[in-house]
């Protein structure tokens, strides 16, 4: 089966325009089907307070109210997602621009939670791999920024990490997929404070034993569930690392791989 990459570049990253220069040059040069989803990086929180939009952010999730998605959808889906596929237009890799709005590729509905209103977030409820697979069998490398849509004309703010995993999830049934998340740290880190001390390789058991332990930080925690529910569905390979290194990360050579075993 053919192989296709799903990589996640994180908003550190895209804040970093040397560090995201150099992660893009590499992307461009890797020769299977490949898919990036990009994060949003610190520019919407910026242009928020220039707007005097008041924001506010609950265990690291924004709350999208109407005007900062508005904020959000020029910055994410515009700014951000033109410039990167414009720079890997630069290094001779074809690209295109998408959010899951385009040709209705993600449907997600607005989160319903008792205990907090989100705002205009939106939950995943699944993916149309047919517009995918159009464009990267015309050799297009696809760039997908974190909004989507509920159908109903409502656009939705949606967490990148789980767009690359149901994106993923969706196209192993047609590929053999590496879901990649690359950030600005070397792996899942034992002290998040000690870029030494990476964990080679993470199984359910062990994953169990460092959350009991209180060995994972909290924003690890939702990346790696992530991870292990692309390899319930059908996904072969996830690995997290840093974004500088992502040829070794995605040979093995460095970075962090979370097994199933």
């Amino acid at each position: 089966m053919e192989k296709l990459y799903v990589i996640k570049i994180g908003g550190r990253v895209i804040d970093d325009e040397s560090k995201l220069a150099g992660f893009l040059k590499d992307f461009s040069l890797i020769r299977e089907k490949k898919i990036l989803v990009h994060g949003g990086g610190k520019l919407a929180t910026e242009l928020a307070l220039k707007l005097n939009v008041p924001q506010q952010l609950v265990d690291g999730r924004r709350i999208t109210d109407s005007e900062t998605l508005k904020i959000v959808t020029m910055v994410y889906a515009g700014l951000i997602n033109k410039s990167i596929v414009a720079k890997l237009e630069a290094n001779q890799c074809r690209a295109a621009g998408l959010c899951g709005a385009d040709g209705g590729f993600i449907q997600a509905h607005r989160r319903v939670n008792a205990f907090m209103d989100y705002g205009f977030v939106g939950d995943i409820d699944g993916v149309r791999d047919e517009f995918l697979l159009s464009l990267l069998e015309s050799g297009i490398s696809i760039v997908v920024a974190p909004i989507t849509h509920d159908g109903k004309g409502q656009l939705l703010n949606t967490n990148a990490d789980t767009i690359a995993q149901e994106i993923a999830r969706a196209m192993s049934r047609n590929y053999e997929v590496q879901l990649v998340y690359s950030f600005e740290k070397s792996g899942v880190l034992l002290d998040a404070q000690d870029e030494s001390t990476v964990i080679p390789r993470i199984g359910p058991a062990y994953y169990a034993q460092l959350k009991e332990e209180k060995k994972i930080f909290a924003g690890m925690i939702p990346k790696i569930d992530n991870a292990f529910a692309a390899l319930r569905n059908g996904v072969s390979t996830v690995l997290i690392g840093k974004a500088e290194e992502l040829s070794d990360l995605i040979n093995n050579k460095s970075g962090t791989k979370i097994s199933n075993e």
